[in-house]
């Protein structure tokens, strides 16, 4: 794989792909992901008051990193530029932020369908361990697009485990949904980054795990 950090300038991008091509794409990853997650009961019950703890704190820790990802894809994208990289990366980010915020509200209404108080959200994330880590920034357009694109990896990996540990049988496939919609975050990110020149595999490895994050992650 070629250095990533030779990224094609915004003029040269501009004749790979058109702003009208990332927008179609955004739209359809966010409509097919959104339409993706199963409508939850209006009532849903859990086995014992231990399932139903248990699933609360799993659907509130879900939702503290939903509102995560809302939160960072709003900060960052004040700090993109006003370049064709710029608006390619936002029209991502804006696509990617739509289905976190039904992501949200589909686990709030599970929290009160339990009997439970949703999470709220933090005016201010942590964003420093990815970082210092060097797995995305905050100083160009493609670092913003690598910081994203790790979040999103991480997000994937973190359902696969969380909804292993459910009790609920419609919540467990609801988190399953939802998962999968984070691993086309992550594909759609890395897609972007081919469209616009960089030379990778979209989907670099057949898993999403902690196994492979390494290679779905880009570095500074």
């Amino acid at each position: 794989m070629k250095n990533l950090l030779a990224f094609p300038s915004a003029r040269h991008c501009s004749k790979r792909v058109s702003r009208r091509t990332m927008l179609a794409g955004g739209a359809v990853l966010g409509a097919a992901s959104a339409l993706s997650i199963p409508a939850l009961a209006t009532r849903v019950s859990a086995a014992s008051a231990t399932d139903k703890q248990n699933d609360l704190k799993i659907l509130n820790n879900a939702l503290y990193y939903e509102y995560q990802a809302i939160w960072a894809y709003n900060f960052a994208a004040g700090k993109l530029t006003n370049t064709d990289l710029g608006k390619a990366v936002l029209t991502v980010a804006l696509a990617n932020q739509a289905d976190h915020k039904q992501h949200a509200k589909v686990l709030a209404a599970a929290v009160r369908s339990l009997g439970g108080t949703p999470a709220m959200a933090d005016t201010n994330y942590d964003l420093s361990a990815y970082l210092k880590a060097g797995e995305g920034g905050l100083d160009s357009d493609v670092n913003i697009a690598k910081l994203a694109l790790a979040l999103e990896t991480d997000a994937a990996i973190a359902y696969t485990k969380e909804i292993a540990q459910l009790k609920t049988p419609a919540l467990i496939t609801a988190g399953a949904s939802i998962g999968s919609a984070e691993s086309a975050h992550a594909a759609f990110i890395r897609a972007t980054f081919k469209a616009l020149g960089v030379d990778l595999k979209v989907v670099p490895t057949a898993f999403v795990s902690a196994d492979t994050r390494n290679a779905w992650i880009l570095k500074v």
